[in-house]
């Protein structure tokens, strides 16, 4: 597929312009796109509606796009929203109601919905029927709506939050995404550069690549905050120039922030390497430990950095080696006369 033309880009958000449009254009996640695509194709050559999918894992690794995919492969419209936007039954029944016949209805963060919400879904899910509670008390009844066939993919960065009934419901299949391999992310960036103009070589592209915490998102994030620099600098994009921007981004040379130095520095500083409790660290950092333990641990535990013990967190050899601390000596064992 071309890239997109200019002014195309320019009406559209960048981010959805980098979105692959195409199965072939998704980079990644090999086994799980094998699998989707049996399962479309079965579903298609049976003329029924695909079963009920999850997707989880980490932030940025492409399960919003997956969702878009299988919508545009069973050429059905895809109905967006999210965990936080369904507060009330209400707000799901309108959702499910103001659905077409084969429509893909997509709740990303479904990790947040309600107990209340779940119970509303499981009949839906299942039989395709919206079961409402009609008045209260010793007068209430129940009223059953039949609704059109639909598909809903559901995804999470925090599949321990589900209820394992609604777990249970998605026959479709559930789906962890990995993280990417730095070639696959050099993959990723060459088409992004391709689409807006960039001219990146391969220097400059691996550069980005082994500093992208494996995460396209923060991949493309990174091309375009060094093509910004190359810009306002008046220098090529090549490896030196996007040295220079990531350097400026606080970012070194293994992907990691200022943030998680400092949680590595902290524990080795002042808890002489750990273990120690994520609220110690939290409150070390004046930073919220869901923070810490959603978006910074996940990347220090990936690269041998950080290890989580039954007493807490602890800085790893490889972590003291990456802030140039020296390792602490341990005491030689006594010998017993």
């Amino acid at each position: 597929m071309s890239s997109p033309p200019k002014d195309r880009i320019s009406m559209r958000s960048l981010d959805n312009a980098l979105r692959p449009a195409l199965w072939g254009e998704y980079v990644g996640q090999k086994t799980i796109k094998e699998n989707l695509r049996i399962l479309l194709t079965a579903a298609k050559g049976r003329r029924h509606q695909p079963e009920h999918v999850l997707l989880y894992g980490p932030p940025g690794l492409g399960k919003t796009t997956l969702a878009h995919l299988i919508a545009r492969e069973i050429g059905s419209s895809l109905r967006s929203t999210s965990g936080p936007a369904i507060e009330r039954v209400g707000d799901l029944a309108s959702i499910l109601t103001n659905l077409s016949p084969g429509n893909v209805l997509f709740i990303d963060e479904a990790h947040r919905l309600n107990r209340a919400i779940e119970e509303v879904l499981y009949p839906a899910m299942e039989a395709g029927m919206l079961d409402i509670v009609i008045g209260k008390g010793p007068s209430a009844r129940t009223v059953q709506l039949e609704l059109p066939a639909f598909t809903l993919i559901a995804a999470t960065t925090r599949i321990s939050m589900l209820s394992g009934p609604l777990r249970s419901r998605f026959s479709g299949g559930v789906f962890r995404l990995s993280y990417y391999t730095d070639n696959e992310i050099a993959e990723v960036l060459l088409r992004s550069a391709k689409i807006l103009e960039i001219p990146a070589d391969a220097d400059s592209v691996r550069e980005i690549a082994r500093r992208s915490r494996a995460t396209p998102r923060t991949a493309n994030y990174l091309l375009k905050r060094a093509r910004d620099f190359a810009e306002v600098s008046g220098t090529p994009l090549n490896a030196d120039t996007v040295r220079k921007a990531l350097a400026l981004l606080e970012i070194d040379e293994a992907g990691l922030n200022q943030t998680d130095r400092d949680i590595l520095t902290i524990i080795v500083d002042k808890f002489n390497g750990g273990p120690v409790g994520l609220k110690t660290v939290a409150a070390s950092l004046s930073e919220e430990e869901e923070t810490i333990e959603e978006v910074h641990e996940p990347y220090l535990m990936q690269c041998g950095l950080l290890e989580r013990t039954p007493r807490g967190r602890a800085v790893t050899k490889k972590g003291y080696l990456h802030i140039g601390v020296p390792l602490p000596v341990q005491p030689e064992p006594k010998l017993l006369l």
